[in-house]
């Protein structure tokens, strides 16, 4: 069973690369920007509409209370007009009533501004709160969703960032610039009617002051948006060199890369360092502008009022009291400009966050899912077939030409080749990790592509060289392919896979902390835990990609030893560099070039002459 057709070899997994490609580097056609995902034209606006939508009565009333405590504060200038121009010369002919009157009013606004205020901020804390849940566990769940496909080209300090940085951006534009830029609205409308109604001269020399003010604010946020654009590229960037360094400790530590990875993130640093000063200098050129329009507006209506009361057109009570407005009319500029800077740095970071979740898994949920069919035969396996098969990651370069295969219930496949020859690129394709680009992968004569997740992943498991373990207890690490699995079942599962002795003799035994990525345990112990599993989610098909290639010989041995027990009457796909792996298998595919080149049983294929026989020979000759 060969391929029909030929090409060259493509990176069959995240290891294997094409020549002159160092780590990290994308291929020369990969367009996948790594900071600003495409998204749809205006998916920021519905992205905010949608997590306000849910709570639209709260943001009403949030609103409404803002309204309200927005009127009890700017009625004060009102009521020193009153007091200057009629209570005062009242209190002069003895009536002491207008000025009681005065005080009482000016008492009474003052409770309902500070009870109205601490209202809209209870209210509105709790809507920002439920706003931020929401947003972190879409990004969390979305990013779950995401395929493999995804991920191996996203890198995750940039999903840290979005649910981090970039969130707490939006929480400030929530929690502060939003009530900020309410506060100016609603005191540049109240005041300016005020105004208007005070003196109608006065009110319209205020408000023609806005039009400087507009055109600067404008100014400022075309060139504040790109600043903070930047800035949040450079964050980014920051937490991505952290994130990797750390991650990658023992190699740096192993090859001294310190100083170098001290120089790297310097640099990454400067860059943050220089973007937040832009953003910084952006904001500072908008508050002096803004204090200079203001003052000078505020000092050229002292001075025509001033003449007015002189000349005996205008009231001395009402230029006071407009002269209180026009305080309270541009003393918020300052607070507009926190609104803006809060306003700019969410915007960057909603447009990013929008870009994530406006990505698609490339591997989707069929439209009607069906279920597997009952098993054929007594064995738990069930057949596997790919049929008229052809891949070609997105980067460039096709892995697999047409590619026939067919897999019999309950058979143990080795397949074994030189690197980037389609070992983990068909292991991918089984586990559906990636559809192929032409063709079916087919289970019990069922597409893949057919099958919903949850029935996919009951059939088919996948243990990787690394046998990753989550923080947690050595029990609940067995458990994450069947949760409900009682106790009884978890222990059952390790004793026959041979791991329940170190298991037991563990500090807590089944309920100790393997602690972060297991690192609690060894290497060989990991794998029996990965294996325990596999074993308790009782998988129809079951693929070891290179499970044992990072164990010590005694390791491997026990590992072979639970491999044992845990491919029996299952279909097994065994990727192995180790050919003393392929001792466990009914059957060897040897691959090259994304083709079949051998097919047969293992001492059928070492009496040969072909590449498995001199791998099997030089394999032999290295432990002599």
């Amino acid at each position: 069973m060969t391929a029909t057709t030929s090409a060259p070899a493509a990176p069959d997994d995240e290891r294997d690369r094409p020549p002159g490609r160092g780590p990290g580097t994308p291929a020369p056609d990969d367009v996948f920007d790594q900071d600003l995902l495409p998204s749809p034209p205006g998916a920021t606006g519905a992205l905010l509409r949608s997590l306000l939508a849910p709570m639209r009565g709260r943001v009403v009333l949030t609103a409404v209370l803002l309204l309200l405590q927005q009127a009890a504060v700017q009625v004060g200038p009102l009521l020193v007009a009153y007091a200057i121009d009629r209570a005062v010369p009242a209190l002069r002919d003895g009536d002491h009533g207008p000025l009681i009157a005065v005080g009482a009013g000016y008492l009474l606004c003052a409770l309902a501004g500070g009870g109205l205020q601490y209202a809209f901020t209870v209210a509105s804390a709790r809507v920002n709160q439920d706003v931020l849940l929401d947003l972190r566990g879409q990004i969390f769940r979305h990013a779950q969703a995401l395929s493999v496909d995804f991920h191996e080209r996203y890198t995750s300090g940039r999903l840290i960032s979005r649910a981090t940085t970039d969130v707490e951006s939006l929480r400030e534009l929530l929690s502060e610039g939003l009530q900020e830029l309410l506060t100016v609205v609603l005191s540049f409308a109240y005041i300016s009617a005020m105004l208007l109604w005070l003196d109608l001269g006065l009110g319209a020399v205020a408000v023609a002051s806005f039009g400087p003010l507009y055109a600067l604010v404008r100014a400022y946020r075309r060139r504040a948006g790109r600043a903070y654009r930047e800035r949040s590229t450079a964050i980014a960037s920051v937490i991505v060199r952290f994130v990797e360094t750390m991650n990658g400790i023992r190699p740096v530590r192993a090859f001294r890369r310190e100083a170098a990875n001290d120089e790297a993130f310097a640099g990454v640093n400067r860059v943050h360092e220089r973007s937040n000063g832009d953003a910084l200098l952006e904001m500072a050129r908008y508050v002096v502008g803004s204090r200079l329009i203001a003052n000078t507006a505020v000092a050229g209506i002292v001075l025509w009022g001033a003449y007015r009361v002189a000349d005996g057109t205008l009231a001395l009570g009402v230029l006071a009291a407009s002269v209180l407005y026009l305080r309270r009319l541009y003393d918020p500029i300052d607070r507009l400009a926190m609104f803006l800077n809060s306003y700019q740095s969410a915007a960057a970071s909603l447009e990013k966050i929008a870009g994530l979740l406006a990505q698609t898994p490339s591997v989707p949920e069929p439209a009607a899912a069906r279920e597997l069919p009952p098993p054929a035969t007594a064995l738990p396996g069930r057949e596997v077939v790919f049929d008229a098969v052809r891949f070609a990651y997105r980067t460039g370069g096709e892995v697999l030409p047409r590619f026939d295969l067919t897999l019999p219930a309950g058979q143990t496949v080795a397949v074994v080749g030189a690197t980037g020859a389609g070992k983990s690129t068909l292991a991918k394709l089984l586990a559906r990790f990636y559809d192929p680009t032409e063709g079916r992968v087919l289970l019990d004569g069922t597409d893949l592509r057919d099958l919903a997740v949850p029935e996919l992943r009951r059939g088919v498991v996948m243990v990787t060289q690394e046998a990753f373990l989550f923080s947690g207890t050595v029990a609940d690490n067995i458990a994450i392919g069947r949760p409900e699995a009682t106790r009884e079942e978890i222990e059952a599962a390790a004793r026959a896979i041979g791991a329940h002795d170190f298991i037991a003799a563990l500090p807590d035994g089944y309920d100790t902390d393997v602690r972060k990525r297991g690192g609690r345990i060894s290497a060989g112990q990991r794998q029996l835990v990965a294996f325990a599993r596999a074993l308790l989610a009782d998988p129809a098909v079951l693929i070891l990609d290179e499970a044992t290639s990072s164990l010590d010989v005694p390791g491997e041995r026990a590992v072979q030893r639970a491999m044992a027990t845990v491919l029996k009457g299952r279909t097994a796909v065994v990727i192995a560099h180790r050919l003393s792996t392929v001792e466990i298998a009914d059957r060897v595919l040897v691959m090259a070039g994304g083709r079949i080149v051998e097919d047969g049983a293992p001492a059928e294929l070492i009496a040969g002459t072909g590449r498995f026989a001199d791998l099997h020979r030089a394999w032999r000759d290295s432990l002599a």
